[in-house]
């Protein structure tokens, strides 16, 4: 069972993963406005992988019995200069959200709620590989600066990313992992 201030900051937790998921859903838009559908397919497969670390908090959540508070989801902002500046803020707020991750673990560590601290090192993990592929990006895109071929090889690659993560939670995550 989660304690009251537990229950409180997983809730916290699940709005800001679904804010993510609508920030990059607002990144991917302006690059298919752009013209970089490559761009636009890999901040949509970003979307999806936000809306599955929501889901299993919620359900995590529920599976604690524990009662799920949604929020109002903020809006996002609505241009961005570049895919270098998406990419920037994209590292940023990917930073905020690790910072949001160890605080909770914090929390389940002064609560000694042992399952959550168990449930929430998966976070811990993804974060980290999120922060790297954010910085490979950005490494890349610094590289091609000024060169428009170099943006669209870009592209090119970033529209080969496909979706490893269940998108149909109908049945619960753990049964749309099973689909897999």
């Amino acid at each position: 069972m989660l304690s009251e201030k537990m229950l409180a900051e997983l809730n916290e937790q699940i709005n800001k993963e679904m804010y993510s998921a609508y920030l990059y859903m607002a990144m991917s838009a302006q690059s298919k406005d752009m013209g970089l559908n490559g761009f636009a397919n890999w901040f949509m497969v970003q979307f999806h992988e936000e809306m599955y670390h929501a889901m299993k908090m919620y359900e995590y959540v529920q599976q604690q019995g524990g009662r799920v508070q949604l929020k109002a989801i903020a809006q996002p902002p609505l241009e961005f200069e570049s895919v270098l500046d998406m990419f920037t803020k994209t590292l940023e707020h990917e930073q905020f959200v690790t910072k949001s991750i160890n605080n909770l673990m914090e929390v389940a560590i002064a609560e000694k709620d042992h399952a959550t601290q168990i449930f929430l090192q998966w976070y811990i993990t993804e974060q980290v590989e999120e922060e790297d592929n954010d910085n490979e990006i950005i490494n890349q895109l610094k590289m091609v600066e000024g060169h428009p071929h170099g943006i669209m090889m870009i592209d090119r690659e970033l529209g080969q990313r496909a979706v490893n993560v269940p998108t149909d939670f109908s049945k619960g995550v753990e049964a749309a992992e099973g689909d897999e």
